[in-house]
Order: C-alpha cells, then structure tokens, then sequence
C-alpha cells in the first residue's frame, strides 16, 4: 500500500514537472525579459528568482482552487486583461527603439537599470500578464486540482521545482550567447523578437 501512494506521488509529481514545461518553455514576456536580463548581466538572477517564486505563489494558489474564483470574476479579468495590454505594448515599444538604435554588448558594460527598477518591471511583466495566470493558476490548477487531496502538493511541488529549473537556466544559458550578442546586430534581432513576442500577447489579450 505504501510503494502504490508513492509511486502515484512521483506520478503526480512527474505530470506536474511535464506540465508545467510545455507552459512554461514557450517563448513569452517573463522569459524574453530574463533571457535579455541575463544576457546584460543586470540583476539576473535576483529576476529569475522572482519570476519562480511567482510561480510557486500562482501555482499553488490554483491547486489549492484559486483558478476557478478569478476566471468567475469578469472585474478582475478585464483589470488583468487591459493592464497587462498596455504594459505589453509599451514594453514592446521601448524594445523597437532599441532595435532601431542597437548597441553591442560590451565586456566592461555598467548595469544601466537599478535592482528596484528590475524588480518593479519583473513584477510587471508577470502579474500584468494575464497569460501567467491562464498557465500558472488556471491550467496548472484545474489539471492538479484533479487529484486526490493527498498528491495535489506533489503535482504543484513538480510544476514548481521545473520553473525554478528553466529560470535558472535562462541565467546560466545566457552567458553562453554572450560573444554573439558582442553584434549590435544580434541585439538587434532580439528586440525585434521581443517587440513581436509582446505585442502579439497584447494583441490576444484585446482581441482573444
């Protein structure tokens, strides 16, 4: 009896980790702004810790059945659906600027922004992003909330241990990409790449 309650657990365990992958991995706001973060080398990892510790909080919250209570609030949908439009478009903005005047990345480069102002923007970019509560308390929710009592913490426990792994290793990875990001012009693909990636969730936030 007790190999069968922990070989469920490690399933619920393992499905929640999968999960949370397939949500997590495809490009978005939270990843594109943690990738460029850890590329500059400016307060990466401080952001990548946020973004996951968001994701706990999110994660959890749905599986303990906090999924259900938002999506029936058509108020908080629509603050969460306009807010997080606006911030995306104005994001997506300041990256084509950038794009128009790219600069490389320089090996003695100061970090321009302050941790406040890194912090403020990381929280912007996942609590304004109603995507992240689709994927996060929603999706993840509804699929944990499915199981028994008992291995609801174990699904939410993998979802949660695979965003800690993928932020950090958008931190890690980043400085592999460096010497090519040294190219004014591949800083210049980037941000037109996430001028695109923002505006197109604005654009399925406003006309879903």
């Amino acid at each position: 009896m007790l190999s069968f309650l922990a070989t469920a657990q490690i399933l619920a365990m393992t499905k929640g980790l999968a999960t949370s992958a397939g949500l997590i991995v495809a490009i978005g706001a939270q990843n594109a702004f943690v990738l460029t973060q850890g590329l500059r080398r400016e307060y990466h990892w401080p952001i990548a810790g946020l973004c996951a510790f968001f994701d706990m909080v999110l994660i959890t919250a749905g599986v303990m059945g906090m999924g259900l209570l938002i999506t029936q609030s058509p108020v908080m949908m629509e603050i969460a659906r306009w807010g997080g439009a606006l911030f995306l478009i104005a994001y997506g903005a300041k990256s084509l600027l950038s794009a128009i005047k790219p600069t490389a990345l320089s090996d003695n480069q100061s970090h321009a922004s302050s941790l406040k102002k890194a912090m403020l923007t990381t929280l912007a970019v996942t609590l304004l992003n109603p995507h992240a509560y689709l994927d996060t308390v929603v999706l993840l929710g509804s699929i944990g909330g499915q199981y028994p009592a008992d291995e609801q913490l174990w699904f939410a426990a993998g979802a949660i241990s695979f965003s800690f792994i993928w932020f950090s290793s958008l931190c890690f990875g980043a400085r592999f990409l460096q010497p090519v990001f040294k190219n004014p012009k591949a800083w210049q693909v980037l941000d037109l790449l996430v001028c695109m990636v923002m505006w197109a969730i604005a654009i399925s936030l406003l006309w879903p």
